[in-house]
């Protein structure tokens, strides 16, 4: 094991305070934290409680001051609409004052909440840093997400304004985003005092008279008052001040409103470029994500910028946009040293490109390193992408409320050794204990819920949205002094990590506990299977049985119910009789959300032929239909 590692983490665990009060020297603070935690602000504490800081002055304006100002800190690339763009740190600052002073002239301050509805744009990323500049409260919200969905959020987070776009493009599919803001302004509660509408030539949208603004005008108006001698100065706020809202489902129904600060984020960000991904300024970062997700908001616009890295907007998909080569384009024509991507993505392109023939095709010699986050990186997905790529391959693993990993191979300390299937060891700032119902910790090897020490690092969710008790309840309650990760999983006996699943998908076979994704792992590894999903159903004599849907690769002439009898025998001879598959399903594709992780819960639902809700966040419901149809076979 990396010995630097081993050094960091153990500085870390043996003065938590001075660690993070070092880090913290990283920041441009206005005043920099004495107080570096404060135990006495629900619910766990808080960090850097009396710092004042801005989060846009480190992300854009410190860069220019330092002498950047020329270098790209925006590569937008588009590849639905053929568009790129280079936008430099200078040019960034001044497309952020120009919206900073719009949102100001519809009266925004600071503690207000703006809602942004935006496609992957640069006017999403400055409209997040515009709001951080003035200190108002940002919430993105996917771009195309359905109406009654948005307007839950519109309530819970009553925004003084919305910033939108007129259409989203997935795929080859344009999506009108209007039509579904202005139904969800009518469904909720809150109305917002105004919208603002960027424009885009796919489809342009009709503007209600009074509410509704031109995007373009109104920021080129701005940027001739800047240009006229009026300011728009980075405020002043507390590190303690919430930076953004971000809704994650409930399973109530209502959704619950991830809260992150100033202060803690910006040095977990700035931190974890350099000792998790091994950035240093000036450096290409690119994370194929959504700026909707906790990816995009952490390692899309704040991480890369906030340390001076060039960041990727890539708009498109990793297969179709036009074939399963376009994160390799990427990654050689913009000079990407490391990507994170969900390793459904690499799924996708290893199911149109087996051979990895279109990776020979681009020049990646400055590549680094792939990071897969977001579900579980199969073993056999992991060796695919080395074997492609020829550079470290590192899952890691973290969640929307941790905001930043809770376990990886950082790279920036030093590489460790590399175990197929575990996302490696615990981060600085994370204390994992393993425990079983009672709250009891278990052996190395034994499997259970996976849990925080607390308090969370800096970074971490400090609460919901006006929601303290509930975030209580949520994460805190199950076991006294802990954060709840509602993840199962071990630690090996050298401390690396195994996350087998959410709690849920481990089920209950005749009073044996079995991990789904111990399953997957085994069903990954026949050569005909390019994507899985195991689920538990319902069984009258055994309470739960698995049942797996497979996807096989393209080009594949071998019968599904030949694969389905391999993929049988495997499991029982890797897992034993008691993990009998009751069926093997070979379909088209899976349910999947926008962000690329599976919907078992969805699929158990239409296996054991119970009525099925569209779940929100679906990329596709045709796709339910599909595996109803192939399921009553």
């Amino acid at each position: 094991m990396s010995s630097s590692y081993r050094e960091v983490y153990d500085r870390w665990k043996s003065d938590p305070i001075g660690f993070w009060k070092a880090a913290q020297a990283d920041i441009d603070w206005f005043v920099p934290a004495t107080e570096i935690y404060r135990s006495d602000i629900k619910p766990y504490g808080r960090w850097f409680a009396d710092g004042v800081c801005n989060t846009c002055h480190n992300a854009v304006d410190r860069h220019v001051d330092g002498g950047r100002g020329e270098q790209a800190a925006i590569i937008y690339d588009s590849a639905v609409t053929g568009t790129k763009r280079s936008i430099s740190y200078a040019e960034l600052l001044g497309e952020v004052q120009a919206c900073a002073l719009m949102l100001e002239d519809f009266g925004v301050k600071r503690g207000d909440c703006v809602l942004l509805y935006m496609p992957m744009v640069p006017e999403a990323l400055f409209g997040m840093l515009d709001c951080a500049r003035i200190g108002a409260v940002h919430s993105v919200v996917f771009g195309g997400f359905a109406a009654p969905e948005l307007a839950t959020r519109i309530d819970d987070a009553k925004p003084r304004v919305v910033l939108s776009a007129s259409c989203g493009i997935e795929g080859s599919r344009v999506i009108e985003y209007k039509p579904l803001l202005d139904k969800a302004i009518e469904l909720a509660k809150t109305k917002p005092d105004a919208c603002v509408i960027f424009q885009r030539s796919q489809s342009r949208a009709k503007l209600i008279l009074d509410r509704d603004h031109d995007w373009q005008a109104s920021t080129t108006r701005k940027a001739a008052e800047l240009r006229a001698g009026r300011k728009s100065d980075c405020v002043r706020l507390a590190a303690t001040d919430p930076l953004y809202i971000l809704y994650t489902s409930g399973t109530t129904g209502q959704p619950k409103g991830i809260v992150r600060d100033n202060g803690g984020h910006l040095v977990a960000m700035r931190w974890t470029m350099s000792a998790i991904y091994g950035m240093s300024p000036g450096e290409t970062f690119w994370a194929a994500s959504d700026v909707g997700w906790v990816v995009g908001h952490s390692y899309i616009t704040y991480g890369p910028l906030i340390t001076g890295c060039t960041t990727i907007l890539y708009e498109g998909k990793p297969v179709g946009t036009p074939d399963a080569g376009a994160f390799w384009r990427v990654i050689s024509e913009h000079g990407v040293k490391v990507l994170f991507t969900a390793p459904t993505a690499i799924r996708a392109i290893r199911k149109e490109d087996p051979g990895g023939k279109l990776r020979a095709q681009y020049d990646l010699k400055g590549f680094r390193a792939l990071f897969l986050a977001g579900e579980r990186a199969d073993p056999e997905t992991v060796r695919w992408s080395e074997e492609t790529l020829g550079v470290p391959v590192i899952d890691h693993w973290w969640q929307t409320e941790t905001g930043w990993s809770i376990a990886a191979n950082p790279i920036g300390l030093g590489m460790l050794t590399i175990k197929h299937g575990s996302p490696s060891v615990p981060m600085p700032g994370y204390d994992v204990e393993i425990l079983d119902a009672e709250g009891r910790s278990v052996p190395a090897g034994e499997m259970g819920e996976i849990a925080l020490k607390l308090p969370l690092p800096p970074g971490a969710a400090v609460t919901l949205w006006n929601a303290n008790d509930r975030f209580q309840q949520s994460y805190l309650s199950r076991y006294s002094g802990y954060f709840n990760t509602a993840d199962a999983g071990y630690l090996d006996e050298d401390g690396y990590i195994w996350v087998l699943g959410r709690t849920d998908d481990v089920i209950n076979v005749a009073g044996h506990r079995l991990s789904t994704g111990a399953m997957e792992e085994v069903i990954l590894s026949h050569s005909a299977v390019a994507e899985c999903a195991v689920v538990g159903c319902k069984d009258e004599l055994k309470g739960e049985l698995p049942c797996g849907l497979i996807v096989p690769k393209s080009g594949i002439n071998v019968s599904p119910d030949v694969i389905g009898e391999e993929i049988v025998a495997m499991v029982r001879q890797h897992i034993g009789p008691v993990a009998a598959l009751k069926r093997v399903i070979a379909v088209d594709r899976l349910p999947k959300t926008r962000s690329g992780k599976i919907l078992r819960s969805t699929i158990k639902r239409i296996m054991d032929g119970e009525p099925v809700t569209i779940p929100s966040t679906i990329e596709d419901p045709a796709v339910l239909h599909e595996i109803g149809s192939v399921v009553k076979k």
